[in-house]
């Protein structure tokens, strides 16, 4: 494999180790985290947050096999200072949003654990199925260091797929960059979304477990290494790595005036009359972007 930075620059990549019946997914944000961040004036912590739950959101929508399927990550909390996070990724396309209670985290100091983020909040993941193949959701309480915990829960908990996810984030003056790593063990006997004999104590599941737990975050987030040179130093010792190039990424949110005015249009006249402001208008507010719409319908 060539080790080159630009290779995959932008892009999730895949990686299957056939050998072990493992799959995983990389991918390195920079230029179009900064594009979603700028939207709010987030303070480090929710910056960090929102950094970490975009990489794994599109972690997560890369292991879609169809295009124009879509994976939407909702948490909300249950005494904390974050009200809601959400974010979605389909087909590259990758959106996120945090509203939260700015007086209470700044009573928290500069590093709050994810328990006093959320609270006793919960973290639902649910995924959208292309060609109408389905909707399904899987709900795991918001526990342990990060929300790369958490999922790692809900693979482990609803799909029943041992999962390792490492997520790396830095913050400084030229912008924001996160990386992430995803690993999952594919058992034989897969029939559909069920695990005949999944197990965590697996042996190759064990093996690649390791291997892939030895990434540090500086290795993530070096712009010198690609992504592909990851996978190389991590695995190089398989006797076979396939690498698949995913989609590229973008910020991705859908909002425009056509799709709130067909939204608008299906309200009864009288409910829309009462959303209308002086002008006339309805006047819509995308919260993921931070634009308002003024839409005459």
């Amino acid at each position: 494999m060539e080790n080159t930075a630009e290779t995959f620059a932008g892009q999730v990549l895949g990686f299957t180790i056939p050998s072990r019946d493992a799959r995983g997914r990389l991918v390195r944000l920079d230029s179009v985290l900064d594009e979603i961040l700028a939207a709010h004036s987030y303070p480090p912590a929710i910056t960090h947050l929102l950094a970490e739950a975009l990489v794994v959101a599109a972690l997560i929508g890369g292991l879609l096999d169809k295009e124009s399927g879509q994976v939407t990550m909702q948490a909300q909390t249950e005494g904390g200072v974050v009200r809601l996070l959400v974010c979605d990724y389909r087909d590259g396309d990758l959106r996120g949003y945090v509203d939260f209670d700015a007086e209470g985290l700044a009573e928290l100091g500069a590093n709050p654990p994810l328990s006093a983020l959320f609270g006793k909040g919960y973290l639902a993941i649910t995924f959208d199925m292309a060609d109408g193949n389905g909707r399904y959701q899987g709900v795991v309480p918001l526990e342990g260091e990060s929300l790369s915990d958490a999922c790692e829960a809900y693979f482990t908990q609803s799909e029943q797929v041992p999962t390792l996810i490492r997520v790396a984030v830095r913050s400084g003056t030229a912008g924001t960059t996160a990386a992430g790593l995803l690993v999952q063990h594919m058992p034989d006997g897969e029939e559909g979304r069920e695990r005949l004999h999944a197990r965590l104590d697996h042996p190759e599941w064990e093996h690649i477990a390791v291997m892939a737990g030895s990434i540090r975050h500086d290795e993530l987030l070096d712009p010198a290494l690609s992504l592909e040179g990851i996978v190389w130093r991590l695995f190089h010792e398989e006797s076979e790595v396939r690498v698949n190039p995913g989609a590229q990424v973008n910020r991705g949110c859908r909002c425009s005036e056509d799709h709130y005015r067909q939204i608008l249009a299906r309200f009864p006249e009288d409910e829309r009359e009462s959303m209308r402001g002086d002008d006339g208008k309805i006047h819509v507010d995308c919260a993921f972007c931070s634009r308002v719409f003024p839409i005459a319908v």
